[in-house]
């Protein structure tokens, strides 16, 4: 951490951290994988402020705690750069645009009945997101399989992904084999620790507490803004998954049980967060509008992702002091390793959604080539992307 530098640098410095993540909440789209590709690009590339090593450790670091994974990463790097005030900054500047566009759209939505037509600009972007997502993989790849066995477990984990164990599961146990590796080297032939089968496997695709939050009665109940903060609050508390998982749990507590959502405002407000930049928990503060207006996008933000700066600042003092001790280092290690092959698995679902034809591919193409050849800014790239969408649509009539 860089704190002990003359106030005016200081301020210089918290500037800077400010500006990057203001712009990462405005430009960054397509979900968390996109996300990390970006501040790996941002941060380990072009500024240099984190090692390759060391940003695999905070990633590995989010994957194992509950919340929205990029929004904590970002909190994370606001940490290591700049102590307690980069920690508040970073995860601020990162949610607050996404959180203005999504209240945007929420007016918009309750002034009107509809979300604006913007298929066109997501099939421009996602093949770029793909782009970017992949250029990552392959700067951080050396650093996450750094040897034989690690590949190895990077491997075994995105096998299980892929056949739809759950994430968490999957990355402790990557940490628990390179964590134990000493002690079976250690010991007479034949001993294997019995880490197999999988608790919990019998429904693997549901998140470890997925099912938290689908218990309650059937009755409605009032709506107010204290009860509305301790359902996000509990939500960012204990949601481990993607957005498919946090849609099961609102579903939950606030179509089924309070009746104070349609399915169908429900999945708007769902698709909301997927498609604007920034974290995809921004979904709570359409919600949080629809039910209670400005208050109400307010209270539903700050109670979705106030546990991620929570368990962040409990977490990210930690990271050193475990990658200090051989064990922990071992465990955070193959932890890492799960991590990257996960995103891996993500990238490949996604690449198969996005890239559906040969306009698709050729612009996947390009944007790879720009980035890999030119080291272009990868905002550029995603705007583009999206003007070339729009303009497509507008010209076929779509």
């Amino acid at each position: 951490m860089n704190t002990n530098r003359p106030a005016n640098l200081r301020s210089k410095d918290l500037l800077d951290l400010a500006g990057v993540f203001l712009k990462l909440g405005t430009t960054a789209f397509g979900g968390p994988a996109a996300h990390v590709g970006l501040m790996e690009q941002e941060f380990v590339r072009k500024r240099g402020w984190l090692s390759h090593a060391e940003f695999l450790d905070l990633l590995g670091t989010v994957n194992l705690i509950p919340g929205p994974n990029s929004t904590e990463m970002a909190i994370l790097i606001g940490y290591r750069r700049q102590g307690w005030a980069g920690l508040l900054l970073g995860g601020i500047c990162f949610i607050l645009p996404a959180m203005l566009i999504v209240g945007c759209l929420a007016w918009a939505y309750c002034r009107y009945g509809t979300l604006p037509q913007i298929a066109g600009v997501l099939y421009g972007i996602k093949p770029v997101i793909i782009a970017i997502i992949a250029q990552a993989l392959w700067n951080l790849h050396r650093t996450a399989m750094k040897t034989k066995l690690l590949a190895g477990v990077g491997i075994a984990a995105a096998t299980l992904s892929a056949c739809g164990y759950n994430a968490l599961l999957v990355l402790l146990l990557a940490g628990a084999v390179m964590a134990v590796i000493p002690a079976v080297q250690h010991r007479p032939k034949g001993f294997l620790p019995a880490l197999l089968p999988f608790p919990g496997s019998g429904n693997p695709r549901l998140s470890l507490l997925g099912t938290v939050g689908l218990v309650g009665t059937a009755a409605a109940t009032p709506f107010s803004l204290g009860a509305l903060f301790l359902i996000f609050l509990k939500t960012g508390a204990v949601l481990f998954g993607s957005g498919y998982v946090l849609l099961a749990f609102l579903r939950g507590d606030l179509v089924e049980h309070r009746h104070w959502l349609t399915e169908n405002q429900l999945l708007d407000a769902v698709a909301v967060g997927q498609f604007t930049p920034g974290p995809v928990f921004t979904t709570a503060t359409f919600i949080g509008y629809l039910l209670g207006g400005t208050w109400g996008a307010v209270v539903a933000t700050v109670g979705i992702f106030l546990p991620a700066f929570i368990l962040v600042a409990i977490s990210g003092p930690l990271i050193p002091r475990l990658r200090a001790s051989p064990t922990a280092g071992a465990f955070l290690d193959g932890v890492n390793a799960a991590a990257f092959a996960l995103m891996g698995v993500v990238t490949w679902q996604l690449g198969l959604a996005a890239l559906v034809d040969w306009r698709t591919w050729i612009l996947a193409g390009i944007a790879t080539g720009l980035l890999l050849r030119y080291k272009i800014n990868s905002a550029w790239l995603v705007l583009s992307g999206a003007g070339f969408g729009w303009l497509l649509a507008m010209f076929s009539g779509n």
